[in-house]
């Protein structure tokens, strides 16, 4: 739910959480309901401009790059060689442009259920639209659940779920089927990153997640907590997923020599993502 105070602040309101983020605002910029949703878009006076999702805070031209970075570079450093990336989701473009900063990687194909999102992104983020025309890279508007279940097996490398919450459009890539889709079109070896919302605050379905993800076979998970100011709690996190074999750290000396600028990530961010804090430990292990 959001409110638009008289003040010129936006208000995302978390009936679910029982919190509220504010961002003030100089005006609303567009917005245009899709067949799936409504977005929206405002200029703020300190965060750039801002994409709202269903009254839902995506995206900021200040911060974005926490959330872009742990969804693409830790997978890809984890892995030996990705050559093969399916991003699910990701309509700003955001994590394609960061999957496509990997020179080993050879496609990376987008599908993303709402056109719309990526009209506004290249209209008002060109900046995290400036791979879109990379040779490597194919852009399509369609259903990912569907798309990942008529894949082609063992024929990726790492598939990225770059989705919304759990809701309308998103509501399907949180269960049994679609990971099951997904473990079938990863070769041995290979990666599926999601974001897996609040540790702080949605734990239940994080929980859920990974019971799902080990049931349909996945040998071994990694959950990555990482900062992303605007959304609900401030602490946001991803789960990496492996087929075959359990994770055996990362390329560390890759990550130390990559010619591409980062604004968050390094190896000293990866390593400390790998220590979960005892929360979310004794959370786990009461699961286990």
């Amino acid at each position: 739910m959001a409110n638009l105070e008289a003040n010129r602040w936006f208000t995302e309101i978390s009936d679910r959480d029982g919190s509220a983020f504010s961002l003030r605002i100089n005006r609303k910029l567009d917005e245009i309901q899709s067949p799936f949703q409504r977005v929206e878009m405002f200029e703020t006076t300190d965060f750039g401009n801002l994409m709202i999702i269903d009254g839902c805070t995506m995206v900021s031209t200040r911060e974005n790059f926490f959330y872009h970075e742990m969804m693409s570079h830790p997978a890809l450093f984890s892995h030996p060689n990705p050559k093969n990336v399916v991003i699910i989701g990701g309509g700003d473009c955001g994590t394609l442009r960061e999957v496509l900063k990997h020179p080993g990687v050879e496609t990376v194909t987008q599908i993303d259920i709402d056109e719309v999102v990526t009209q506004m992104s290249l209209k008002y983020f060109p900046e995290l639209c400036e791979s879109n025309n990379d040779p490597r890279a194919t852009v399509m508007f369609d259903d990912g659940i569907k798309y990942m279940r008529e894949a082609q097996a063992e024929s990726l490398d790492i598939i990225i779920v770059d989705g919304t919450d759990p809701v309308g459009p998103g509501e399907g890539l949180f269960n049994h089927a679609f990971y099951q889709s997904c473990l079938k079109a990863l070769r041995s070896g290979g990666i599926l990153i999601q974001q897996s919302e609040s540790p702080l605050m949605h734990m239940p379905l994080l929980l859920e997640m990974r019971d799902a993800m080990t049931e349909v076979g996945f040998v071994d998970l990694q959950t990555l907590p990482f900062p992303q100011p605007i959304y609900p709690s401030g602490l946001w996190s991803a789960t990496m997923a492996r087929k075959g074999e359990k994770f055996a750290g990362f390329r560390e000396q890759d990550a130390n020599n990559a010619t591409f600028e980062t604004e968050y990530y390094n190896t000293g961010i990866h390593q400390g993502a790998l220590a979960t804090p005892n929360f979310m430990k004794r959370a786990f292990s009461k699961k286990g």
